[in-house]
């Protein structure tokens, strides 16, 4: 009995080491298949060779169809479906970490964007995402929703903001040198102590946005609606702010310098009036 059971055991453990080896599986079903069918036609090779081989030639005809139409289809599809299935489970994480305010979330959270960045989706949901001292360099978030989300004191260097909702959005002290913010909704974001040079804001929303000490240095605010904005001790040397909608003179009284920035005709004449020694230097 004893050694009855060992045998099986051993039996028991040799098929599990070859059913955990998929290729070593095929291999060996492949080899029983071969011997049975060639065991089976032996005689018709015997017999009647040239029928038999056209035979053989017809179904190999048919098997390339097989694996021409039905194969790559069935491989399309299965590839179509993983990618699906990953996509959904970056996404699933993003909103696992929402809220959480660790280290930890913020990275994970990061390192999901740019796997969906990876498979072309760019438009994700950030709603109060905690994102503070991270690298979002380069990263594509263009119709993306960040109202609420935390991402102070991080580096966004070229990234792609374009038409995102931004409201709200705390950027203190971050880097967006060369962002695209065109057509962002950004009411009330904190832009406080940011970079911010040769950034694209062109008819951005940015109602009552806090650019206090920003570095707006040959930035993009055409047609720009900046009703309500703070751009105390912001630097705006060589800013283009035509067209910007709700400027006025009492919001850049305080700025740090509108040296060579670009004005509408009226508004650039009441700054030259009102405040010469800004445009002076």
């Amino acid at each position: 009995m004893g050694f009855l059971q060992k045998r099986i055991k051993k039996w028991n453990e040799f098929y599990n080491s070859v059913i955990e080896k998929p290729l070593l599986t095929s291999a060996i079903v492949l080899l029983v298949v071969t011997i049975l069918v060639l065991g089976l036609s032996l005689r018709y090779y015997l017999r009647d060779f040239d029928t038999f081989i056209q035979q053989v030639l017809a179904e190999a005809h048919g098997m390339i169809f097989d694996i021409a139409v039905i194969g790559i289809l069935l491989v399309w599809l299965n590839q179509n479906g993983e990618k699906r299935q990953r996509i959904r489970t970056y996404k699933d994480e993003i909103d696992d970490f929402r809220l959480w305010e660790s280290e930890e979330a913020a990275f994970r959270t990061v390192g999901n964007i740019k796997r969906l960045n990876r498979h072309g989706i760019h438009d994700i949901n950030l709603v109060n995402c905690y994102l503070p001292r991270t690298n979002l360099n380069y990263a594509n978030l263009s119709g993306s929703n960040l109202n609420s989300a935390n991402i102070s004191q991080s580096s966004l260097i070229e990234a792609n903001l374009e038409n995102a909702r931004l409201n709200q959005t705390n950027f203190e002290n971050s880097n967006l040198n060369q962002a695209n913010l065109q057509g962002a909704y950004a009411s009330g974001a904190n832009f406080k102590d940011a970079f911010l040079i040769k950034a694209h804001f062109d008819s951005a929303f940015l109602i009552k946005a806090n650019f206090n000490n920003a570095f707006l240095m040959e930035s993009n605010l055409q047609n720009c609606y900046v009703m309500g904005a703070d751009f105390e001790n912001a630097s705006l040397y060589k800013a283009d702010l035509r067209g910007a909608k709700g400027l006025t003179v009492e919001q850049l009284s305080k700025v740090k310098t509108l040296y060579l920035a670009k004005f509408d005709d009226e508004i650039l004449e009441q700054i030259k009036t009102n405040l010469p020694e800004l445009v002076d230097t």
